[in-house]
């Protein structure tokens, strides 16, 4: 998938910007605040219908303005061009377009156009909390299954009903008329344990690319490795959601089992709920365990360790959605080059100039932060200067070292 242009009208901090891509690599240069990372967020929303720094289209609303447009033109794979176009009024709220049709529902976008965003909070996927782990597993499974968005979605409004009931009946302190959360729990059951099965799969499909990802971005010879347990605090084998032959290999899960042991956790932690108000069993609290060699990452790692960790996971998602889907994603960078050495940066480029990747969209504050370690990659180079103007650099690069 190949991002011709784009036009931005009152997003961010730009007023009326046009900016023609290359198809290759691309570099977005200009000072801070000017207006760089905005354009990687529109082309973020016009992907997957929603920006990636905030949750609310209004704070991307530029100041006093009536309304938000974006437009954009892709070209796929078969040189076929379709028009995007978000649209966004205060009040009325977002409308999305592809060629010239609206969207009935923003889900039918996502997949459509897909795209890699890389950013300096890619840390927070190994630092922080579970629910940055989880948001990361939804993004990627969901650009390349429609089934699980749709799970995911319908997992949301039961989460949101049964948690609903669950504080009117914590205000009220007394016990819910069973009736009610009952058809919400069974649909809380049915659509998370898709969930749960999916993520499994991925995470076993997922590990061969992160590997090969990290040797090829990391200094040391180490092992990263992830696994995937819903209902940690519980005993699986007691419980049978699995099951193995006896040599311990082909696990095998099932969605009858996990579905069993979801109702077995909920009658568990029933009273717990009641005294808390909200729904403690499900993948809305699950966790994903990112390890290096022995050691997990989030509680032994270095910052390097992170950093590279976070990275490679980003790298990892690139390929498994090239491999999953007819398109090359687009890959978004936002300042990443800013706090690595020269070594990663180099070995980074290195992936970006070769044929394993598409477009790319890179923004630096500096031009030489990314054009001294080219060695011979062409890049069309853009300026963003403050107040969001936009024009074409004057100096088109092709380094030949």
């Amino acid at each position: 998938m190949i991002l011709k242009s784009i036009r931005l009208r009152n997003f961010r901090a730009h007023e009326n910007s046009e900016i023609q891509f290359d198809d290759r690599a691309n570099l977005l240069v200009g000072p801070n605040g000017a207006g760089k990372t905005n354009i990687l967020e529109a082309i973020y929303m016009m992907c997957l219908s929603r920006s990636f720094l905030t949750s609310s289209d209004r704070y991307v609303l530029r100041k006093d303005a009536p309304h938000f447009e974006i437009e954009g033109v892709f070209e796929s794979e078969k040189r076929v061009p379709i028009k995007v176009r978000v649209a966004f009024v205060p009040g009325e709220g977002k409308k999305i377009f592809v060629g010239g049709a609206p969207l009935d529902r923003f889900s039918e976008l996502v997949g459509r156009f897909p795209v890699v965003i890389f950013s300096p909070e890619d840390q927070q996927l190994t630092s922080d909390g579970p629910e940055v782990r989880r948001r990361f597993l939804d993004n990627i499974i969901s650009q390349t299954s429609s089934v699980y968005l749709d799970h995911l979605l319908r997992y949301g409004k039961a989460l949101k009903q049964r948690n609903e009931l669950l504080q009117i009946s914590r205000k009220r302190r007394t016990a819910p008329d069973p009736m009610l959360p009952e058809s919400w729990t069974e649909e809380l059951i049915r659509h998370g344990s898709h969930l749960i099965l999916a993520r499994h799969k991925f995470v076993t499909d997922f590990s061969n690319h992160l590997e090969s990802a990290y040797q090829k971005i990391g200094t040391v010879v180490e092992r990263p490795s992830l696994s995937y347990d819903p209902f940690s605090d519980t005993s699986l084998q007691q419980l049978d959601l699995i099951k193995s032959d006896q040599s311990g290999a082909d696990i095998v899960w099932s969605i009858d089992r996990i579905q069993d042991l979801f109702r077995i956790e909920i009658a568990r932690k029933a009273a717990s709920e009641r005294d808390r108000g909200i729904t403690l069993v499900g993948p809305h609290r699950d966790d994903l365990e990112m390890s290096l060699g022995l050691l997990p990452v989030r509680r032994f790692a270095s910052q390097g360790q992170h950093r590279t960790f976070g990275m490679s996971m980003k790298l990892a998602q690139y390929e498994y959605l090239k491999e999953r889907n007819s398109e090359k994603p687009i890959l978004l960078l936002d300042d990443v080059f800013d706090n690595l050495d020269p070594m990663r940066i180099g070995a980074f480029l290195d992936i970006l100039g070769s044929n394993a990747i598409g477009q790319s969209i890179t923004t630096a504050a500096r031009k030489e932060i990314v054009h001294d370690h080219l060695n011979g990659m062409s890049c069309h180079t853009i300026e963003v200067c403050s107040g969001g103007h936009v024009q074409p650099s004057l100096l088109e690069i092709a380094l030949e070292l």
